[in-house]
C-alpha cells in the first residue's frame, strides 16, 4: 500500500514552511544543505522551535574538541525546560485517562508550569543542589511528567528507570548514577491486577523514596508519601541556569546481557527530540501526542520535549495499551500523531472488533523493532489512510537517524531518508560501500551522546573505524538494506545477522518473509553454531495462531523463503512457542533464544 501526500497536506507541513522560507523546492536539496550547512540548519531549527535562551550563544558548534565532543550552542546560557511553556496558558498540555475508571482528564499549560514549580520548591526545600540526580520509578502519569520537567528546572538530572525493571535491574541503574530522592507509587494497575511497585524499590535498597498513594502501603522507614512531601512554592520558581551541554537526565540502554550503558542526555538533547517531532512527525501547536511508553526509555523524554516544545498536548493513558481501553482512549482523546511499537499493532489486529473512530490521525510513527508491511497497511487504515513515519535512532542519539516524512511517498515499514541534520553510510565487513550491511553514523549531529557514565564513549563507538572519504565514523549496529527505490529498510542489530551458505542475511529479512504466513502471529530468527563444528544453523521461533495446523508449517515456511528470499537459506528446525522472550520496551532477545536452544541440544546430547 502506497499513501501520497496531498498538495494541501505539503502545503501545510512543517518541513514545507521552513523550505520555503530558504527557498527549496525539492526536500532532497533540504536534507543535503542540512548536513552541508550543519550550523545553519540548526540554527534555522532553533528559531523554528523558539528554543530560549538565557545568554545567547556565539555560535550554534563548536569543534574545538573535534567530531566526538563538539559543544552546540557554544557561549550560552539555558534551561530547556524555558522552552516548555510557550503555549497559551489555558491550552491542554496533558490529556489523560486510566483504565480503572477511564475517565478522561485534562491539565491545562498554567497548571502543568504551577505544579512543577510546587515540585521545584518541595525538593529543594528537602536539600537537594543542582547536580544531585533525582530517581523516577514511576508508569507515564501527569505527576511522573511533572516531576521530570521540576528537576530538569532545579538542575537536577532524572535517573530513569521503566517501571516494569525488576529490583536487580534498579539496583543496578541507581549504583551507576546513584539518586538522592526517588520517585515512586505503591501499585500498577494493569488488566485489573495490582502489581507493587513501592515494594521493588526496598527490595532494591533504593535511597529515600517519594510515594504517591493509591492504596494502603506501609512505608519504609525514611519515605515519605506525595502528600507529606509537596507544598506550594506560594510564588514563581526560578529555573536553574546551565551550560547547554550539562547533563539533564541519565537513560539506560537494555542491558539483557551484560551491564547497561548509562547514557546522559543534556539540553541539546532535548532539541534534537523536538526538531524530530517537529519536521519528521509534523507535530503542529495544539496536535495531541501519544506514544505508550515510560520515562525509563528514551520515548518516554522525547515524548515530553517533543511535545511540549512544539507548543502540542501529551496524551497519557495509565493502562495497558493493547486492548479495547487504550483504542477508546486514542478515539476520546482526539489523538493527532500516534505512535507505536508493531507488537501493540499485532495486538490491535487481533481485538474482536474494529469500532472506534481514529479519524482524527494524522500521523503514526512506529519505533523499537523491525515492523512488518501487512500490519503497518492495517494501522494507515485503521485511520482512514494514514502514513506510518518509521524512526529508528536510539538513546545515544536522542531521536531517530533515519526516519520518514509527510511531503515524500509512504511506503509500510520503509523509510525514507535519514533524520534531517543527520548523515549515515553503509558500509560492509571490509568498509566499503553496500546496498545491504552495519550503519555507520557520520558526526557531528546534535543528540549524539558525549559520554558514557559507565564506559568509554571512545572506545564504545569510534576506537577502531578508519576514516570514511576523509569523514569521522561513528559505530551504530544497525543492519540497513537500501532499496531499489532509494528507501530503506532497518533489519535489526548487525548482532542479529547471521551467515547462511555464503550469503549474510539479517535476522529481520528473514522474520519479515516468515511473517507473511498466515498462520505465523511473530517469529525470531537466530543462527545457532552446532557442537560440533561447522556451518550457522537456521533455528526459527514461531509464535503461531492455529498450533493444530502447524504440522508442515516448516516445509511451508522453507518454501516461502526459497521463493522470496534465497534458496540457500534452510531451516534447520522450528521451534513452536507461546511467546518471545523481550526486553521491557518491547524489542525481541534472540540472544536468549539462542542460549536456551543451545541448552537444550547440549541437554539432549548429555542423554
Amino acid at each position: 500500500m502506497k499513501w501520497s501526500p496531498t498538495p494541501e497536506i505539503v502545503s501545510q507541513s512543517n518541513i514545507y514552511r521552513v523550505m520555503r522560507e530558504l527557498g527549496f523546492e525539492q526536500y532532497a536539496d533540504f536534507y543535503r544543505w542540512s548536513i552541508a550547512e550543519r550550523e545553519k540548519f540548526w540554527e534555522t531549527t532553533t528559531n523554528a522551535l523558539g528554543i530560549v535562551f538565557r545568554r545567547p550563544y556565539e555560535r550554534v558548534l563548536d569543534l574545538t574538541e573535534g567530531v566526538e565532543r563538539p559543544h552546540w550552542y557554544a557561549g550560552a546560557r539555558m534551561n530547556i525546560a524555558d522552552s516548555l511553556f510557550g503555549a497559551p496558558a489555558g491550552q491542554a498540555a496533558i490529556r489523560y485517562a486510566g483504565e480503572r475508571d477511564g475517565v478522561l482528564r485534562e491539565m491545562s499549560y498554567a497548571g502543568l508550569e504551577a505544579l512543577t514549580g510546587d515540585i521545584l520548591y518541595s525538593l529543594r526545600k528537602a536539600g537537594l543542589k543542582p547536580g544531585d540526580y533525582v530517581g523516577i520509578d514511576m508508569p507515564m502519569t501527569p505527576m511522573a511528567v511533572a516531576v521530570y520537567i521540576a528537576a530538569l528546572r532545579g538542575g537536577f538530572p532524572v535517573v530513569t528507570v521503566a517501571d516494569s525493571f525488576s529490583a536487580d535491574e534498579i539496583r543496578k541503574r541507581f549504583a551507576i548514577a546513584p539518586p538522592r530522592l526517588v520517585f515512586t507509587r505503591d501499585y500498577l494497575y494493569r488488566g485489573g491486577k495490582r502489581i507493587p511497585l513501592y515494594e521493588k524499590l526496598i527490595q532494591a535498597r533504593a535511597p529515600r523514596c517519594v510515594v504517591v498513594r493509591t492504596g494502603e502501603v506501609d512505608l519504609h522507614e525514611g519515605d515519605m508519601f506525595w502528600d507529606d512531601f509537596l507544598e506550594a512554592a506560594g510564588g514563581p520558581q526560578e529555573n536553574h541556569e546551565a551550560d547547554p551541554m550539562d547533563r539533564i537526565t541519565v537513560l539506560f540502554s537494555s542491558g539483557t546481557t551484560s551491564a547497561p550503558k548509562a547514557i546522559p542526555w543534556n539540553h541539546t538533547t532535548a532539541v534534537k527530540s523536538a526538531a524530530d517531532g517537529f519536521f519528521h512527525h509534523d507535530i503542529h501547536p495544539g496536535d495531541t501526542v501519544a506514544w505508550p511508553t515510560n520515562l525509563g526509555w528514551m520515548m518516554g523524554p522525547w515524548l515530553i520535549f517533543a511535545t511540549l516544545i512544539n507548543r502540542g498536548t501529551i496524551a497519557l493513558y495509565d493502562g495497558i495499551p493493547t486492548g479495547e481501553g487504550f483504542a477508546g482512549f486514542v478515539q476520546d482523546a482526539g489523538v493527532n500523531m500516534l505512535g507505536v511499537v508493531p507488537a501493540l499493532v499485532r495486538a490491535w489486529k487481533n481485538l474482536p472488533e474494529w469500532k472506534w473512530d481514529w479519524s482524527a490521525v494524522k500521523v503514526f510513527s512506529s519505533t523499537g523493532e523491525t515492523s512488518h508491511p501487512r500490519d503497518m497497511a492495517w494501522l494507515m487504515q485503521a485511520a482512514g489512510r494514514r502514513p506510518v513515519i518509521e524512526y529508528c535512532g536510539g538513546t545515544e542519539i536522542g531521536g531517530g537517524y533515519v526516519t520518514s516524512t509527510v511531503v515524500q511517498d509512504n511506503y509500510p515499514s520503509t523509510f525514507s531518508t535519514p533524520a534531517l541534520g543527520s548523515e549515515f553510510v553503509i558500509l560492509d565487513e571490509h568498509f566499503r560501500p553496500t546496498d545491504a550491511g552495519e550503519v555507520f553514523l557520520i558526526p557531528p549531529a546534535m543528540g549524539l551522546s558525549v559520554e558514557l557514565l559507565n564506559k568509554d564513549h571512545h572506545q564504545t563507538y569510534y576506537a577502531g573505524l578508519p576514516e570514511w572519504e576523509g569523514k569521522t565514523l561513528r559505530r551504530h549496529g544497525d543492519y540497513l538494506v537500501r532499496m531499489e527505490n532509494g528507501y530503506f529498510r532497518v533489519m535489526g542489530r548487525t548482532d542479529d545477522s547471521m551467515n547462511l551458505g555464503g550469503i549474510k542475511v539479517g535476522a529481520g529479512q528473514l522474520e519479515e518473509v516468515i511473517n507473511r504466513h498466515p498462520n505465523v502471529k511473530e517469529s525470531a530468527a537466530v543462527a545457532v553454531s552446532p557442537p560440533e563444528g561447522g556451518p550457522a544453523r537456521l533455528v526459527v521461533f514461531a509464535v503461531v495462531y492455529r498450533p493444530e495446523e502447524a504440522e508442515d508449517l516448516q516445509r511451508e515456511l522453507q518454501r516461502q523463503i526459497r521463493e522470496k528470499l534465497n534458496p540457500l537459506f534452510k531451516i534447520h528446525r522450528l521451534v513452536l512457542r507461546d511467546s518471545l522472550p523481550r526486553t521491557a520496551s518491547g524489542k525481541i532477545m534472540r540472544r536468549v533464544l539462542r542460549k536456551e536452544y543451545g541448552e537444550q541440544v547440549q541437554g539432549m546430547n548429555g542423554e
